[in-house]
């Protein structure tokens, strides 16, 4: 009796130990498929370039009210030769010294492809928006001195595409140094009435 009850242990921890073993093996495999999948297609995030932008309005007015109207144009580039880009979402928006001056202009959502380019020119805007009192003394002294440090952003959310594998959604922030000689017209190009248009070409910072 004691000896059948032995093997009948016995039988039991056999089983856990290739159960262990089969759920070792399993994220081992998983592992090494993931890794796989890296080395092979190297994914690498889209890169963006600040090309203008085109000052339409830029207005400071007492009490801290800033009016801005601009056109930036934008370019994105897809570095994978093997990874489509889901733009599901992404909107367009200025900000001085970290606070956001103009409203957020949404991008229709777009896919690109390997290797691929967009470029999109959204206007982007704020009327009588309120700043920062100590904001506002900093950009009226750089206005009058020349160059205002802004910051193109754009936030959104992208999906990445390997084959017909469409991943989940990612967040994606881009940063746009965007220095404009707003006190100098003519470091830039006369395009209408009021409107003056500054070639920047800046590498933008992204992040997902």
């Amino acid at each position: 009796m004691s000896k059948d009850c032995g093997n009948h242990g016995g039988g039991k921890e056999a089983a856990v130990r290739r159960l262990c073993a089969a759920v070792i093996a399993f994220i081992l495999i998983v592992l090494i498929t993931i890794f796989l999948v890296w080395v092979i297609l190297r994914p690498t995030k889209p890169r963006f370039v600040l090309q203008d932008a085109t000052v339409y309005a830029f207005n400071l007015s007492q009490p801290n009210l800033l009016t801005s109207n601009f056109q930036v144009t934008l370019a994105s580039r897809n570095p994978n030769s093997k990874i489509g880009i889901y733009y599901d979402r992404l909107h367009v928006y200025a900000t001085y010294r970290n606070q956001q001056i103009t409203l957020r202009t949404a991008i229709p959502p777009t896919y690109q492809g390997h290797k691929d380019d967009n470029i999109w020119s959204p206007f982007i805007y704020g009327t009588a928006v309120p700043i920062a009192p100590y904001n506002s003394v900093a950009l009226g002294n750089e206005q009058g001195s020349g160059f205002v440090p802004l910051v193109i952003r754009a936030d959104g959310r992208v999906r990445w595409k390997v084959g017909t594998l469409i991943t989940g959604k990612y967040h994606i922030h881009v940063r746009c140094q965007a220095p404009i000689n707003l006190g100098n017209k003519a470091a830039g190009v006369l395009v209408g009435d009021n409107a003056v248009k500054y070639a920047l070409a800046y590498k933008c910072s992204v992040n997902v």
